[in-house]
C-alpha cells in the first residue's frame, strides 16, 4: 500500500514537472559523499528528474567540508551547482558568503499539503540550505570476530583488552571527541556541556590516546564497510547507512551498535555564483518534495527530513526488510544518542582540527 502510494505520487509529480521544464534541459554538477548513499540519491533523485525534465546531472564525490566550495567561490569559478554537506559546515558556508539564499516559502508542500515550513522536521531549513536526511555515525563490527559476545557500548569500543582487533575512527575531531567522552562515561546529554571546557577536550584526547596504536584512519563513507571486509578492523566507526547497506545489499555478518550515536543532518547547498543556479534550486525542489524523500529510505536507512515522508516509508528496496526499526531515529536507537551540536563545531572546527592533526602527528 505503501508502495503505491508513493509510486502514484511520484508519476503524478514527475509528468507535471516533465511538461514544465523538458524544453529547458541543461545540465548541473550534484556533489555528494559517494558509495551506498549517491546511489540512493541517484536512484530516488537523480534518475526520475532527468527522465521528468530531460537535464543531465554530472555526479561527483567528495568528503565533506566547505574548502573546495571555498576555493571556487573566492576563486569566481564554480562548477558545482549543488552540494550535499554536513549541517556544521552548511551554517559555517552560510555565515562566510559562500551559499546562494534559499527561500523556504518557495519549496513543494507535503504530499499531504502541509506547508514546507510545518513539513520539514525542526531545525532542518536554514537560510542556505535545505536537509534531506537524518543520518548518524555509530559504531559497528564483525560478528565474525566475536562469535560468543560481541560490544554493546562505546566503552566497549574503546576496550582493546576486551574484545581485540584494529579500530577505524574517521579522520578528524568531529564526533570522535564525542565518543571518546561517551566511553569515558560521560553522558550523551552531557557531552557537549564538558567539551566546551578546556578540561574536557583534554580528556577526550587523552581517551584517544588509549586506542591510538590501534586505529586505522578512514576519510571517505565507503570505507569502513570495506575495512570490516577486508579484516583489516574488528570494529569502526561508520555511517549508519553505509553499514545497512553492506548487510542488507551484500550480506555482510556486521552488527550496529547504536549506543552513543551522534545523529546529524545532511543538507542541499547551492555555491554562490553558480551558472547554474535556477536549475540547481528546481532539483533541489524536486529532491526534497515529500515522494523523493521516501523513495530514497528504501535504498538506505537514512530518515526523510520530512514529516509527510514518515507514512510513506515501507520496505527496502528489493528486501523484504522493515526499513523503520534501521533508522537512527527509532526510539530504541535514541536511548544514549548525541545530536550533533552544529553551533559548537561551526565556531570550533578549525582549533579542534588544529589539535587534533597536531596529537595525530605527535
Amino acid at each position: 500500500m505503501k508502495l503505491t502510494k508513493l509510486l502514484a505520487s511520484t508519476l503524478v509529480g514527475v509528468s507535471l514537472l516533465a511538461g514544465a521544464t523538458v524544453a529547458n534541459a541543461g545540465e548541473i554538477t550534484v556533489v555528494s559523499w559517494g558509495g551506498a548513499y549517491t546511489k540512493s540519491q541517484v536512484e530516488a533523485y537523480h534518475k526520475p528528474w532527468m527522465a521528468a525534465t530531460g537535464n543531465v546531472i554530472k555526479s561527483e564525490d567528495y568528503n565533506g567540508g566547505v574548502a573546495e566550495i571555498k576555493a571556487q567561490v573566492e576563486a569566481g569559478n564554480v562548477s558545482w551547482d549543488i552540494v550535499d554537506v554536513e549541517l556544521s559546515d552548511a551554517i559555517r558556508a552560510c555565515d562566510e558568503g559562500l551559499l546562494e539564499t534559499i527561500d523556504a516559502s518557495t519549496l513543494p508542500a507535503g504530499a499531504d499539503g502541509t506547508s514546507a515550513q510545518d513539513d520539514f522536521i525542526e531545525g532542518t531549513l536554514h537560510d542556505c540550505a535545505v536537509a534531506s536526511i537524518v543520518w548518524s555515525t555509530i559504531f559497528a563490527y564483525d560478528k565474525e570476530k566475536f562469535p560468543d559476545a560481541g560490544p554493546t557500548t562505546m566503552a566497549d569500543f574503546f576496550n582493546v583488552a576486551k574484545f581485540p582487533g584494529k579500530r577505524g575512527l574517521r579522520k578528524g575531531a568531529k564526533v570522535n571527541l564525542e565518543f571518546a567522552l561517551i566511553a569515558d562515561g560521560v553522558l550523551a546529554k552531557d557531552v557537549y556541556e564538558v567539551l566546551a571546557t578546556p578540561e574536557g577536550v583534554d580528556r577526550a584526547f587523552k581517551k584517544l590516546d588509549t586506542i591510538k596504536g590501534d586505529v586505522v584512519w578512514w576519510e571517505a563513507g565507503a570505507q569502513p564497510p570495506q575495512l570490516l571486509a577486508d579484516g583489516e578492523v574488528s570494529m569502526t566507526t561508520a555511517y549508519n547507512g553505509r553499514i545497512f547497506n553492506a548487510v542488507a545489499g551484500e550480506g555482510k555478518a556486521f552488527e550496529i551498535v547504536w549506543d552513543g550515536q551522534v545523529w546529524d543532518l545532511d543538507l542541499w547547498v547551492i555555491p554562490k555564483g553558480t551558472k547554474n543556479k535556477e536549475l540547481a534550486m528546481e532539483f533541489l525542489k524536486f529532491s526534497t518534495a515529500t515522494e523523493q524523500l521516501a523513495a530514497q529510505a528504501s535504498y538506505i536507512s537514512y530518515g526523510p527530513a520530512r514529516k509527510s515522508s514518515s507514512s510513506l516509508v515501507g520496505k527496502y528496496h528489493n528486501k523484504d526488510i522493515d526499513m523503520g526499526p534501521e533508522m537512527p531515529t527509532n526510539p530504541d536507537n535514541l536511548k544514549n544518542a548525541v545530536q550533533n551540536n552544529f553551533n559548537f563545531w561551526a565556531d570550533n572546527a578549525d582549533q579542534l582540527n588544529e589539535r587534533f592533526n597536531a596529537w595525530l602527528a605527535g
